[in-house]
């Protein structure tokens, strides 16, 4: 494992310890009371930092809006005007994502380093292939993974230069070979909290293959200590996405469905019925591993490490826990003797 520089955020510490799901709100920053229901909603769903966009000092006003509502963390995302810093800080945000060598003089980074250190605020630098400098770009020709990780050393190094070490990182790329590439050479230059992401990752469902793929990998390589799988869709879709992602590696909490793929020896409608318990159970706070089988020619042994299960027949079902057979139950009430099996847990 990495040894990382626990970094606070909020009443939350970045230490490689816990791994965090992020999300960041997509109604328009002028619609305060919808901003305030999205980040409401995203909490409830699982968020654990969520992020906003501060474009200009209106949006300012939902800082203290937002944090009226929730219990989690909140970051402002910061692009170029440094007071915009200075005034998110002052409105209590709890992170800021802007890039210091994008803000201007060194004067204005130690304005804002010095009202960060005053409030205990940490900075997460924010590099992606679209925000690389235009020198890098000549040096690499094209945004590469040495380009990602020279740009973000090079603002990490301004902070430094400051005095300040509360930083938290994130190199992201919307081609996974670049970002994966890109995150496990800067895990070797720094022991800051990293955040992972491709960024732009698509639609749904090519947006969840490529985190899964890239967030997947890093992760269990040790490297990433926040996530934020990057969706064109619903922002709590990130959040459930990016809870089966560390559930997937063994890193997450909650409900964990086996399900077969069905074959020929399936006789009911097991397609069905596993996406309703997925549906069923996603907000299920039980560390559980529930499996859905076809048959029980082997479904109950291929399962056997399920606190419980179910198993088709003929017009029928088998409830199993343990690789034991508990009872059986008619096809037309699998489902509700399943989830009352689950409440029992």
């Amino acid at each position: 494992m990495r040894n990382v520089r626990p970094v606070k955020v909020g009443g939350l510490t970045l230490d490689g310890k816990h791994i965090y799901i992020q999300s960041m709100l997509n109604v328009p920053s002028t619609d305060i009371e919808g901003s305030v229901e999205q980040a409401v909603r995203l909490e409830q769903a699982g968020c654990e930092i969520v992020r906003a966009a501060i474009p200009n000092m209106e949006a300012v006003a939902l800082i203290p809006a937002i944090k009226e509502k929730i219990s989690i963390p909140l970051v402002a995302d910061i692009h170029f005007d440094y007071r915009l810093a200075l005034a998110a800080a002052d409105a209590g945000i709890d992170k800021i994502r802007i890039n210091p060598g994008n803000i201007g003089d060194m004067d204005r980074v130690k304005a804002v380093v010095k009202k960060c250190t005053e409030k205990g605020i940490p900075i997460r630098i924010g590099v992606n292939g679209g925000s690389l400098e235009k020198e890098l770009l000549a040096k690499y020709g094209k945004p590469c993974a040495d380009a990602l990780v020279e740009s973000a050393m090079g603002h990490v190094r301004i902070l430094e230069q400051c005095d300040f070490n509360e930083i938290v990182i994130s190199i992201k790329s919307s081609d996974v070979n670049i970002m994966v590439e890109a995150y496990r050479k800067l895990s070797k230059m720094c022991d800051y909290p990293l955040h992972l992401g491709v960024t732009e990752a698509g639609t749904e469902r090519m947006g969840i293959i490529k985190s899964a793929v890239g967030i997947g990998s890093l992760l269990m390589d040790g490297i990433g200590e926040t996530i934020r799988v990057s969706l064109t869709d619903e922002p709590e879709k990130e959040i459930y996405a990016a809870k089966d992602i560390l559930k997937a590696i063994g890193r997450g909490s909650g409900v964990q469905i086996v399900s077969c793929p069905t074959c020929g020896r399936t006789r009911i409608d097991l397609i069905g019925l596993a996406k309703q318990v997925e549906e069923m159970t996603k907000n299920v706070n039980k560390d559980i591993k529930v499996a859905v089988m076809g048959c029980v020619v082997n479904g109950i042994g291929e399962s056997g490490e399920a606190d419980i299960g179910i198993a088709g027949g003929v017009g029928q079902a088998v409830i199993f826990a343990h690789g034991k057979k508990l009872y059986t139950v008619s096809e037309d009430k699998a489902l509700k003797a399943l989830m009352d099996e689950i409440d029992k847990l």
